[in-house]
């Protein structure tokens, strides 16, 4: 039998399995701001564990402008948080038409503890045809508005 001990309340913050887009060849990305030393590279391609930050504090958006329209059946997304107790709230969106309407896929809040919950993860499964944006907006803590925003990672299929 194969096993591994795990530290309690330890979770698996790699992507789950599955074919993902490769975004840099079919996409462009905007952003509201970014950290320097966390680019949003950092959290769309395999192989960075830092992960996205904000250069500001406050909500952030980060947006997908597809080449083509495509078709999204997955998306991965994964926030962490070790250092500070607070309340996030993000919205996932896809447009049709290029930004000018919106259908949200997701509208959820989490709160972090560096005592207790650090990570959250959310495996999204969606039939979205003609889909030329995706865009994420990231309130990083619901009542302290100095707060700064990041993603870990975040996988489209």
């Amino acid at each position: 039998m194969r096993k591994r001990i795990i530290s309690p309340g330890a979770t698996d913050s790699a992507a789950p399995e599955g074919e993902w887009l490769n975004l840099e060849d079919v996409a462009e990305v905007e952003i509201t701001s970014e950290d320097p030393e966390h680019p949003i590279e950092h959290a769309l391609l395999p192989g960075h564990p830092s992960g996205w930050r904000a250069g500001t504090a406050g909500e952030q958006t980060i947006r997908f402008l597809f080449d083509e329209p495509r078709s999204l059946r997955r998306i991965w997304i994964h926030f962490e948080e070790s250092e500070v107790e607070r309340t996030h709230e993000f919205v996932l969106r896809w447009s049709a038409d290029n930004g000018k309407s919106f259908t949200d896929i997701v509208r959820q809040q989490w709160n972090f503890s560096p005592d207790g919950m650090r990570e959250e993860s959310e495996n999204i499964y969606l039939d979205a045809i003609g889909v030329t944006t995706l865009e994420l907006i990231i309130k990083p803590d619901i009542s302290n508005e100095n707060a700064v925003a990041s993603l870990a990672q975040l996988r489209i299929g």
